[in-house]
């Protein structure tokens, strides 16, 4: 495998793995294709916490907590955002770093907005969903992308079927961009927690040029997984739990 420059997070939502499996055409088959997690889970309820522990190994103690920003539940811990240059794509948001309710668009699903010490950051890369398009066409994808579908295309608030027309949309714009085929991004794609009837195990999908198509990796895998996974590509210090969970990088032959 090439060496990982780029690695790209997209959270779906509300899900548990039978939930998708056999019932997302397009993910199951790029599943089929790549790599699926099958015994991954999520760390906590709601969709709050999960989303801070993808990105800083932490809950934040917001577990049970779907709080917005400006409520007293801001952060000023680590995150991934403060260790690489960084990021993140909010389909439907209103403009840069938008850290209140408008339509389709919930911060609750935008960590970035979340974090205190990336503050100053925030407004220059924390961005609405078209600028991924951009940023892919002229081979400027950062090292480190979170992508955050809006309430219908993420499922929460429409069908598996509106999601799964969304990932077919957008995750061929990224297999194609320079910075996958030259074979130095990865793509996560995962939910954020299941229905409260799957023990939280949802469904991940692993995608890189390196990984042997159909693989289907059993380990025990979290969020916090994710987070190791991506830093150890990366070369960065491991945040919080990922210090401790287990990495995917033998199981999806990754470098």
């Amino acid at each position: 495998p090439a060496q990982v420059k780029h690695v790209v997070t997209i959270v779906m939502e509300n899900h548990g793995f039978s939930q998708i499996d056999g019932h997302s055409p397009f993910l199951n088959a790029l599943a089929h294709r790549c790599g699926l997690a099958t015994n991954y889970r999520a760390v906590s309820h709601p969709s709050l916490p999960n989303y801070l522990a993808l990105v800083s190994g932490s809950t934040q103690r917001l577990d049970g907590s779907d709080c917005s920003p400006g409520s007293g539940c801001e952060s000023s811990g680590p995150s991934i955002f403060a260790q690489t240059p960084w990021r993140a794509y909010a389909e439907s948001m209103p403009g840069a770093c938008v850290d209140r309710n408008s339509g389709a668009y919930a911060p609750r699903h935008n960590p970035a907005v979340y974090f205190t010490a990336i503050a100053a950051q925030c407004q220059q890369q924390d961005l609405p969903l078209p600028r991924l398009l951009t940023d892919l066409q002229a081979g400027a994808l950062a090292p480190y992308s979170f992508v955050t579908p809006n309430l219908c295309s993420d499922e929460h608030d429409c069908q598996i079927s509106d999601g799964d027309r969304w990932l077919a949309r957008w995750v061929p714009r990224i297999v194609r961009s320079p910075a996958y085929r030259d074979g130095t991004t990865v793509l996560f794609i995962t939910y954020d927690e299941d229905d409260h009837v799957e023990g939280n195990r949802v469904y991940t999908v692993v995608v890189a040029p390196s990984v042997p198509p159909g693989t289907r990796a059993g380990t025990a895998f979290t969020h916090y997984s994710l987070l190791r996974t991506q830093e150890e590509l990366l070369g960065l210090p491991l945040l919080g739990a990922a210090a401790s969970a287990a990495s995917m990088r033998t199981a999806f032959h990754l470098s």
